[in-house]
């Protein structure tokens, strides 16, 4: 309602007392100078203004009621604005709340959106003022008002983030497009060769032999159903949410394999190979060194240090620490002879603190330290383990062989091995 139509009304309201009070002065004049007021005529506008203003008393009143009706009026017009800016705020908060998710309260429109008490109660506040209905409405009770406080929707979701290996981003990731498996020749073998004089015969010296290194893919599947109507119903997508859901439990399956994979039907990890303590030059290849730790149940500085030494020099530029967080707790306590600890921490965000000048990556797939335990691991992992997979997670819907559920098949097809045992150092606890 607009003030120039308020204000209006209050006007002719105020004609109509001033007759009022005329026709009680003098009836009969009143009634003359009213008929020809009714025709246009100058006579009923000039008796009327003589009757009712020409004399004090008249006026006084004429003032006096027009007064106590401006101010009932105003009142009124103030309570009535007031509960019109209330109730567009409120509608505006409803229609945008509304936009984001459905009241479930049916029919359409602002109106269909408020529930009828709270439609009367606020009827009942611009007609009359009273809010006595309106204060009695409860959050905490949906028939009361309720229904229209509605919890505020993230469009994000709370995850819980699980462990993820580094072992892909730190190894050699080869793909492929053909065949079940992915081969590589291995050259891990020496020739002969002999100083001679100028007139001494020449004979053959040793060929080297070549061996074959073979990392067969494996299978790897989730089978997720989910009934149509919660894809059609639910405010995410749902399809999307569940096949992000299974490429992490993917990611995390297969570092688990890379690590401790025993190789039948998935990837074999690098700490189910054999070890020796013999070095290099003496080792069968495919078998790995470790280093013992120097105590019964415990890591010491010095056996931190033979583990760096072991690792022979070709392989030392690019290589990393693979130990779990348990682990490192421990050996972040370290220190060496001149009381300084060996445990450098973080020097920028996103980069790995370092130990003995090596950073440190972190698996929760590595066992604690525990006697006879194969805690940490030191290797340049590009050269010593290697990744073969078929190029992506293939995702199939299935809405017709489980009705009314749609069945979601995702499998991946990965394998990983060993690639070269010279390129990664174990440390076993023990003294």
């Amino acid at each position: 309602m607009k003030k120039s139509r308020i204000f209006g009304t209050l006007f002719f309201a105020t004609i109509a007392l001033a007759c009022g009070i005329a026709y009680a002065i003098d009836p009969a004049a009143t009634a003359i100078y009213l008929q020809s007021f009714a025709s246009g005529g100058d006579l009923g506008i000039a008796g009327m203004s003589m009757l009712c203003f020409g004399n004090t008393e008249m006026q006084t009143a004429v003032k006096e009621a027009l007064a106590e009706l401006t101010k009932s009026v105003g009142g009124r017009v103030e309570t009535l604005e007031k509960a019109i800016e209330d109730f567009n705020k409120r509608a505006d908060e409803v229609e945008m709340k509304a936009n984001r998710q459905s009241l479930g309260l049916g029919g359409s429109g602002r109106n269909a959106e408020q529930p009828e008490e709270y439609r009367k109660a606020l009827s009942t506040l611009v007609r009359t003022g009273d809010d006595t209905a309106l204060k009695s409405m409860s959050v905490g009770s949906d028939p009361d008002g309720g229904y229209v406080v509605i919890p505020a929707r993230s469009q994000g979701m709370t995850q819980k983030l699980f462990d993820a290996s580094p072992i892909r981003r730190l190894a050699r990731v080869e793909t492929i497009t053909t065949g079940d498996a992915w081969e590589e020749p291995i050259d891990a073998d020496d020739i002969g060769a002999e100083w001679v004089g100028e007139t001494q015969a020449r004979p053959e010296t040793d060929t080297a032999q070549l061996g074959l290194l073979r990392v067969p893919v494996h299978e790897t599947y989730a089978l997720q159903p989910v009934t149509q109507r919660l894809i059609d119903d639910a405010s995410i997508d749902v399809g999307a949410w569940v096949e992000g859901k299974i490429s992490d439990k993917f990611a995390r399956q297969e570092g688990t394999a890379f690590t401790t994979g025993d190789g039948i039907a998935k990837p074999r990890g690098f700490l189910t190979y054999p070890t020796e303590l013999t070095s290099d030059a003496t080792r069968a290849w495919a078998t790995i060194q470790h280093l013992m730790s120097g105590a019964a149940t415990a890591v010491t500085a010095d056996a931190l240090r033979d583990v760096v030494w072991g690792l022979r020099a070709p392989y030392r530029m690019g290589a990393a620490w693979l130990m779990n967080s348990n682990t490192a707790n421990s050996i972040d306590k370290l220190k060496n002879g001149a009381g300084d600890y060996i445990w450098r921490d973080s020097s920028a965000a996103g980069v790995p603190p370092t130990l003995l000048g090596y950073p440190v990556e972190f698996s929760e797939d590595m066992p604690d330290i525990a006697a006879g335990s194969l805690s940490i691991a030191l290797a340049n992992w590009k050269r010593s383990y290697v990744i073969a997979e078929k190029l992506g997670i293939r995702v199939l819907r299935d809405p017709f062989s489980s009705k009314p559920k749609v069945l979601i098949y995702a499998y991946k097809r990965v394998g990983g091995g060993l690639a070269n045992s010279e390129a990664i150092k174990l440390m076993k606890i023990g003294a």
